[in-house]
């Protein structure tokens, strides 16, 4: 058994300064508890970038046996998109499925 020491001193290992000994926390790194006692000012949790490769990641990015939509003609249209929005000249032999549209509006003033 070893006596409460509410009152004994003693020295962070970090900056030297007198603290109780009550005070004084133990450093951890990469989850392992250290012999060394800091204090309050001194001591900081465990930084989780320490930790990496403790913890297994999967990501998965590709699909287990996919299956493709064959029913829609429109979802397989590729759409050629250079000079500059569209098929290219007549005649070029890409798919131009691209339909613009604009529209003028009217500008009235009214005078007071």
């Amino acid at each position: 058994m070893f006596a409460s020491g509410k009152k004994a001193p003693g020295l962070c290992d970090v900056c030297g300064q007198r603290y109780r000994l009550s005070q004084l926390k133990a450093l951890v790194v990469k989850q392992r508890v250290t012999n060394i006692l800091a204090c309050p000012s001194c001591w900081d949790k465990d930084h989780p970038q320490l930790m990496l490769g403790t913890v297994p990641v999967n990501d998965p990015q590709a699909l287990r046996n996919p299956r493709v939509d064959i029913g829609l003609v429109e979802s397989r249209d590729i759409q050629w998109g250079w000079r500059p929005v569209g098929g290219g000249s007549s005649g070029s032999g890409t798919p131009n499925a691209l339909v613009a549209s604009s529209g003028l509006g009217t500008v009235t003033v009214s005078t007071p």
